[in-house]
């Protein structure tokens, strides 16, 4: 079965969206009502690229969330369970989000600007109506809004010298979620050691959307040495890697503990946060599923596009939220949310993949 997603005007095209097309893009995925490109053709080449060489990732659609103003840092707090005390201009953090019943619904990273700004750089889901709603009923004074900051990803075992090659040699030095305010030949960008991969790299954040196309230029025109690919974050290599997708391994019904985040949650802060009530409420009563690895046997599976069950006999004791095949381990793998009282060395665990049932096995996170 073959199908195709229009281009229409009630989609967000990126900043590069014109670039990614010339490069030879052939399919999008829709992410934060955004295009953004799935693969260019050849997705285990360009997996293969990202483990060993160099690729560039239109990420824009990874759309930012400004908390500016004197109530900004107040704001930030209530808004995630993790304790952000002590963070400082120029850092990163890690910082999932809850609703009130702590159902986890985004998983950002948090980038401190200034002591009266923030931004969030989000996953699929409306983080922009969400912090503007509870800014306004709490009557914080500081202004929601969605800058102009388009993240473009350079990752790899080469992303250093490339991104060393247009900005210098002190992009090297700079820590993991760090980040500097620069410019490229006056095209404005932050520039963050982070991205979506356990490969290493760079995020250059955009901050004037009609420069797309010639960041992108400048980009690729400095990778051609090191053997740079247009591409999109792998989905093989962040299962191989554990990385958390918010929207496929957690959507909503998932909380932080389950998907494997406990040790970004605060329950001793003193000052409240949004679903600081059931979060603790949870954590008393015992969490009822984990995130787990999972092998699946047999011949090379071609990937999920929806959640399928694991059995134990008859019973659905967990669901397989992506699996793929992995060129690297030879092995079909997996994330899944198992039940906990399911025991890691459990057997007779079947995994269904749409045509039949597979038996697999628990394996720790990272692969």
């Amino acid at each position: 079965m073959s199908f195709q997603i229009a281009v229409g005007c009630n989609i967000r095209k990126s900043p590069y969206f014109d670039a990614t097309v010339a490069d030879g893009v052939v399919s999008f995925s829709v992410y934060n009502h955004m295009f953004a490109p799935s693969h260019f053709g050849d997705p285990e080449g360009e997996y293969r690229a990202l483990l060993d060489k160099v690729v560039m990732w239109d990420v824009s659609c990874e759309r930012q969330v400004e908390l500016a103003g004197p109530d900004a840092e107040q704001l930030m707090r209530y808004l995630t369970p993790r304790d952000i005390s002590g963070t400082v201009i120029g850092q990163g953090r890690y910082v999932p989000m809850c609703d009130y019943d702590g159902n986890l619904i985004n998983d950002p990273v948090l980038q401190k600007l200034a002591d009266d700004c923030f931004w969030l750089s989000i996953a699929d889901s409306d983080i922009l109506l969400w912090a503007q709603a509870i800014a306004a009923e709490r009557g914080l004074d500081v202004r929601v809004t969605e800058p102009d900051a388009s993240p473009l990803g350079v990752q790899g075992p080469c992303a250093d010298d490339v991104v060393a090659d247009l900005f210098g040699d002190w992009v090297r030095e700079l820590k993991y979620f760090w980040f500097r305010e620069t410019d490229l030949d006056g095209i404005p960008i932050l520039l963050a050691r982070s991205g979506w991969s356990k490969q290493g790299g760079f995020e250059l954040y955009l901050r004037d959307a009609r420069q797309g196309t010639e960041l992108y230029k400048r980009v690729k025109e400095a990778g051609v040495q090191y053997g740079i690919i247009p591409s999109a974050p792998s989905d093989i290599e962040r299962i191989e890697s554990g990385l958390l997708s918010y929207g496929a391994d957690a959507r909503y019904g998932v909380n932080p503990f389950e998907a494997g985040l406990g040790a970004f949650v605060g329950l001793d802060r003193d000052d409240d946060f949004v679903g600081k009530a059931a979060l603790q409420k949870m954590m008393k009563e015992g969490i009822r599923r984990r995130r787990v690895g999972l092998v699946i046997v047999g011949d090379k599976i071609s990937g999920f596009t929806h959640p399928h069950g694991i059995y134990l006999g008859e019973d659905v004791v967990g669901t397989v939220t992506e699996a793929v095949y992995s060129p690297r381990l030879e092995k079909n793998i997996a994330v899944a949310l198992l039940n906990s009282e399911i025991a890691d060395d459990e057997p007779g665990l079947e995994a269904d993949i749409g045509a039949e049932r597979r038996l697999a096995w628990v394996s720790k996170l990272p692969f």
